[in-house]
C-alpha cells in the first residue's frame, strides 16, 4: 500500500488538482461520519481520492498560470501530453485506467465511474449511499474550496465552458435537479445540513487525509 501523497508524486497530478481530490475527500469522510446509514467509507473516499487523476487531460493551462506554478505551463503542458498518449482525449477514461492500473476493486472502480454527470439521473433512484455521495461531494468543491451545489455549478460552466462534453444550460438546470435530489436524500439521514460543511469544517479530515493508505 502507499499513502495517497506517494500516489500524487507517481502520477505527477498537479498541486491544485491533487487538493481538489483531498477537499472532496474530506467533504465525504464529514458525511460518512454524519449519516444514520450504513455506508463502506473507505471504498468511498478512496474512490473521491482518485475520481479525478486524469484531469489534466482537459485542463486550458495557459487560462489559469497561477495554477501552473512553481513549475510552469511548459512543464505541466509536457504532463498533460504524456497523459494523452498514454490515456486518449477522455479524461474520465483515464482516471477509470488509473484505478485499474491500481488495482482497486471493482467497487471503488465503480464508484469513481459514478462520478460523472450522466450517471446522476440513475443514482437519484438507486439505494447505494455510497454511489450518492460519490456523485454529491465532486459538486461541493471547486477549484478554490469547498461550495455550494450551485457555486459549483456555475464556476464549472465558465471554466468549461468550451469543453467538448460542456452542459448547455436546459441539462445544466437538469443535472442540478438531480444533484439537489441527492443532496436532499443524503442529509435526510444526518444531523447536519449541506450549509455546515465548509472550508473550515473539513481541515480535520484533510490532515487524517495526509496519512491515508490506497
Amino acid at each position: 500500500m502507499k499513502k495517497i501523497t506517494e500516489i500524487y508524486k507517481e502520477y505527477n497530478i498537479m498541486p491544485m488538482l491533487a487538493m481538489h481530490q483531498m477537499r472532496v475527500a474530506g467533504v465525504a469522510m464529514q458525511i460518512c461520519e454524519a449519516l444514520d446509514v450504513e455506508v463502506d467509507k473507505e471504498s468511498v473516499i478512496k474512490a473521491c481520492l482518485l475520481h479525478d487523476m486524469g484531469n489534466i487531460i482537459k485542463f486550458k493551462l495557459e487560462q489559469r498560470p497561477e495554477w501552473n506554478e512553481p513549475l510552469g505551463t511548459a512543464y505541466w503542458q509536457g504532463v498533460k501530453d504524456d497523459f494523452i498518449l498514454k490515456y486518449g482525449n477522455d479524461e474520465h477514461h483515464a482516471s477509470l485506467e488509473i484505478a485499474k492500473e491500481l488495482g482497486l476493486s471493482t467497487s471503488i472502480y465503480d464508484l469513481i465511474n459514478c462520478i460523472d454527470a450522466s450517471v446522476a439521473e440513475k443514482i437519484v433512484i438507486e439505494d447505494d449511499f455510497n454511489k450518492k455521495i460519490c456523485a454529491y461531494v465532486d459538486n461541493r468543491v471547486s477549484p478554490h474550496g469547498v461550495v455550494s451545489v450551485e457555486e459549483h455549478s456555475l464556476d464549472a460552466k465558465k471554466r468549461y465552458e468550451d469543453h467538448p462534453h460542456a452542459f448547455d444550460e436546459e441539462k445544466r438546470i437538469f443535472f442540478n435537479k438531480n444533484l439537489f435530489e441527492i443532496e436532499k436524500q443524503i442529509f435526510s439521514h444526518t444531523k447536519i445540513k449541506p450549509e455546515d460543511i465548509n472550508d473550515e469544517s473539513i481541515v480535520p479530515y484533510l490532515e487524517k487525509l495526509q496519512d491515508f493508505s490506497i
